[in-house]
């Protein structure tokens, strides 16, 4: 006989990523990202949408917080401190901030944890577990660029969204899909319709 506290069944997800979308400039890169891991049933989505990450939305895609929620599989308020996310107890294969405005990684740097983006960012680099941020801006100042420093001493990953051109893009959105493929090699999460380099193909 089954007992009382035993699990009737088994969670189809093997793998959670944690995606933030603070307030840059690129919202379609947390779109796309979210679209392209949704391609792989087995990985449970978090999303942690900032206030500003919503108007940015807005204004860049006509997108609502709403339509964000949708593509994930659990949402969590900013404020939410308190979170299951805010905990090193809950595992996770990693986090992306995509697009990562200057301002959240600044506060990550210097251990500013007093909202969940930067907590959860926070768990990510003490659990030695894998910290992706897609940082936007140009040009880098160097207060930028030694922030950057001390997020790689670290453990960050940073990845601004710096596209190729060998795919021979044709649209804004091959150029999106090209950082964000990348993105989801460093998670370990290859996109199957990924653009990669091949001398032959590009001959």
């Amino acid at each position: 006989m089954m007992k009382r506290n035993q699990s009737v069944t088994q969670s189809k997800f093997t793998a959670r990523v944690i995606v933030g979308v603070s307030g840059a400039s690129g919202a379609i890169y947390g779109w796309r990202l979210l679209e392209k891991l949704r391609q792989h049933p087995h990985v449970e989505l978090h999303l942690i949408l900032t206030r500003s990450g919503e108007r940015t939305a807005y204004l860049e895609m006509g997108k609502l917080a709403a339509d964000f929620k949708q593509l994930a599989h659990h949402t969590y308020p900013l404020e939410d401190i308190g979170s299951r996310l805010a905990s090193g107890s809950f595992q996770t294969q990693g986090m992306v901030i995509a697009p990562c405005s200057v301002n959240s990684m600044s506060a990550i740097a210097t251990g500013n944890t007093n909202n969940l983006l930067t907590r959860a960012a926070d768990v990510m680099l003490k659990e030695r577990r894998k910290l992706i941020l897609m940082v936007r801006e140009m040009p880098f100042h160097l207060g930028h660029l030694r922030t950057m420093v001390t997020l790689a001493e670290m453990g960050a990953i940073l990845a601004p969204p710096v596209p190729g051109f060998y795919h021979q893009p044709q649209t804004v959105l091959d150029l999106v899909d090209h950082c964000v493929d990348r993105v989801l090699d460093l998670l370990g999460l290859p996109a199957p319709d990924a653009n990669r380099w091949d001398p032959q193909k590009q001959a």
